[in-house]
C-alpha cells in the first residue's frame, strides 16, 4: 500500500493554480512512524520528530497568519479503510493559498519539514475552502 509524505510537482502545481482570494483550510491527517528515520541517523520516535517539526516551523505559520483552527483525538473508522488510523488530525487556517507558498519557501520551514518527513509513517493534506457552519448538512440548512 503506497504511503504519502510530500505533494507530487503536479498536485502542488493544480493547489497554485487555484489561487482564489480568501483563506483555505488545510485538513491534516499524520501517522508516526514507530521510530523517526532520519538521513542523519539521529534517533527520535516518529512522534518526537513531528513536534520538532511543530516547534520549528510555528514561527514561520504564524508569521504569516496561519492558525489553528480544529484539532482532534482519532478514535475509529467507521466507513472507509480500517487501517487508516491518524495520530494527528488537526485543520489549519491559512490566510491564502500564497501565504501558504511562502511557507513552504521559506528557509527555516524547509529546514523543519526534514522533522515531518523522518517522523510520518503515512498522511494526507487536504485542502478545504472554509464554508459557514450550521445544523445541517447535505445542502440543508
Amino acid at each position: 500500500m503506497p504511503t504519502f509524505i510530500d505533494p507530487t510537482k503536479e498536485t502542488f502545481a493544480a493547489f497554485r493554480s487555484n489561487d482564489r482570494d480568501g483563506p483555505i483550510h488545510m485538513l491534516n491527517l499524520v501517522r508516526f512512524r514507530k521510530m523517526a528515520e532520519y538521513t542523519d541517523g539521529r534517533r527520535a520516535t516518529g512522534a518526537e520528530a513531528y513536534a520538532a517539526y511543530g516547534s520549528e516551523s510555528y514561527p514561520v505559520f504564524s508569521r504569516l497568519g496561519g492558525r489553528i483552527v480544529w484539532r482532534g483525538q482519532f478514535e475509529l473508522t467507521l466507513i472507509g479503510p480500517g487501517d487508516e488510523a491518524w495520530d494527528e488530525c488537526f485543520i489549519a487556517e491559512y490566510p491564502s493559498v500564497t501565504a501558504f507558498v511562502e511557507m513552504i519557501r521559506d528557509p527555516v520551514y524547509r529546514e523543519a519539514v526534514k522533522h515531518r518527513q523522518a517522523g510520518a509513517l503515512d498522511s494526507r493534506l487536504i485542502r478545504l475552502a472554509p464554508a459557514p457552519a450550521g445544523s445541517g448538512f447535505g445542502g440543508s440548512t
